[in-house]
């Protein structure tokens, strides 16, 4: 049975994971993840006015692009990156060329256990994605692979290899990640559970993925892992992660492989303004109602042995079904065949082949 192997002396996947982190502000909260972020990588994406200068806090290995760096990059293909909006991250998962991707917002923080032990929120990342999923039956005491936990009476033997794990989403306390609705009706909600617990999401059930605390295997899932179009000329925000997490989760199904959820917690310092979240998120709101169906019904063909081959699928059925919807659906099914083909151009190596073939990592 596969294990994580995280070594206490040396940080696990030092050389092969980058940290992305999507901002406009100076990165004064690295300051307080500095003893579990200093070894790695970071890309930084810098939105809004590209002359602003952002600093970064010392000591830190990074590089940082702006848009003008993504306009250079990527050419007439710079008009999949969304501008003013977070969404911009996804250009830090396509220009990196380590194994595994971690995102993070600039406004979470360190978090503590109920112990009042501060949660090291990477580490627990990659011991998810170092250990199998169990997409395909539920397993009742969650996440079998954990120290201390197992496979239950009845769970098939067949099964217990488990899949390759895509995804690891993580959770936040303090402020949740609620709707502008919710916000509204609930202004002083506050999470204060931890729960323990880390669990797969069972193949053909979708879930709100939230791209604030997010890591994953980026040569199993990466070019699935599209923000949209949202923010500035958009009539749409806010659904930049629900976007990705939707065509990822049924992307990962169709290739059999598995995305966790659970642990780790980070606490998420600052809420949003609700009413500024209501005008991005309004039409997502009711569009959401044509979207959760569409791809509870979509379907992969058996030629899709890929992840680039799976999500140009996936954008001629956004075209052809969710184009009745609103027009805007046509520019993001176009957006989304430009941003698989300036990950190939970007990622030669990969050559359309990025992925798995019948759960399987190439």
């Amino acid at each position: 049975m596969a294990t994580a192997d995280i070594s206490k002396s040396s940080p696990p996947l030092k050389d092969e994971l980058d940290i992305v982190i999507p901002t406009i502000r100076n990165l004064d909260f690295l300051e307080m993840w500095r003893p579990f972020f200093q070894p790695y990588h970071l890309i930084i994406v810098q939105d809004g006015d590209p002359s602003k200068v952002i600093k970064v806090p010392e000591g830190f290995d990074y590089e940082l692009y702006n848009r003008n760096d993504i306009n250079k990059i990527l050419g007439p293909k710079s008009s999949c990156i969304s501008f003013k909006d977070s969404a911009c991250r996804c250009f830090g998962y396509m220009v990196s060329k380590k194994k595994y991707i971690f995102t993070i917002d600039d406004d979470c923080f360190v978090a503590k256990d109920p112990t009042g032990k501060e949660i090291n929120a990477l580490e627990q990342h990659i011991k998810n994605l170092l250990t199998p999923s169990t997409p395909f039956f539920f397993n009742t005491l969650y996440d079998p692979y954990r120290e201390g936990a197992d496979f239950v009476r009845g769970y098939p033997f067949s099964l217990r290899e488990g899949a390759p794990t895509a995804v690891s989403h993580g959770l936040w306390l303090n402020i949740p990640d609620y709707d502008a609705p919710t916000q509204l009706v609930k202004p002083r909600e506050r999470n204060t559970r931890f729960v323990d617990a880390v669990m797969t999401i069972p193949k053909g059930t979708l879930f709100p993925m939230c791209g604030m605390n997010l890591a994953f295997n980026r040569e199993l899932i990466g070019p699935a892992m599209y923000f949209g179009l949202m923010g500035d000329g958009q009539p749409i925000g806010r659904y930049d992660d629900m976007w990705a997490g939707w065509c990822t989760k049924v992307i990962c199904d169709h290739l059999g492989l598995g995305i966790k959820t659970g642990l780790p917690y980070i606490w998420h310092s600052k809420a949003s303004n609700p009413f500024v979240n209501l005008k991005k998120e309004y039409k997502g709101i009711y569009w959401q109602e044509e979207l959760i169906p569409f791809f509870q019904s979509a379907t992969l063909s058996k030629d899709a042995t890929t992840v680039q081959k799976c999500y140009l699928e996936l954008s001629k059925q956004v075209k052809a079904k969710l184009g009745k919807v609103d027009d805007y659906f046509n520019k993001l099914a176009d957006a989304m065949v430009t941003w698989v083909e300036a990950w190939d151009e970007l990622n030669p190596s990969a050559g359309g082949s990025t992925g798995v073939t019948n759960g399987s990592a190439k």
